[in-house]
């Protein structure tokens, strides 16, 4: 029976939970994700999970932070001026923001506090630091 290796292309269900059991992503009643293994499609973590899987196979793997969203990086939470953000932009804790970093690429930030003339901003990706556990099975691979 064919396995994943690297350079597969696969179909997959997934759930992805956190280490309270809370599930952030999953697939299940809807599409597989179908990716190419090696591609760097996916966080590191997860394409190394599936080779060697078979189709068919169900595989539970432990994504250690830093082969998933990378660790929490205290340099990527700062302070802005209010001002800086446009005023038609109803701010509340906890919600995304979009912007373009200095290179030019999107950028996603999360809102942390709020006050009258500071917004401080958290541009680490919302699980980063975080170990991630993948139900996985492999539905197809080309």
């Amino acid at each position: 029976m064919a396995e994943v290796t690297q350079g597969s292309r696969v179909k997959v269900h997934y759930t992805g939970k956190l280490d309270d059991g809370t599930v952030f992503d999953s697939s299940a009643g809807g599409q597989p994700l179908e990716f190419t293994v090696g591609q760097k499609q996916m966080i590191p973590g997860f394409e190394q999970g599936v080779v060697g899987m078979e189709q068919g196979e169900t595989r539970t793997i432990i994504i250690a932070a830093d082969q998933a969203y990378g660790v929490h990086r205290p340099d990527g939470v700062f302070e802005v001026d209010r001002s800086e953000i446009p005023a038609s932009i109803p701010l509340e804790v906890g919600m995304q923001l979009q912007a373009t970093s200095a290179d030019g690429r999107p950028a996603q930030m999360t809102v942390l506090e709020l006050s009258d003339d500071k917004v401080k901003l958290d541009a680490n990706h919302p699980l980063a630091g975080k170990d991630l556990t993948f139900e996985i099975e492999v539905v197809e691979i080309s």
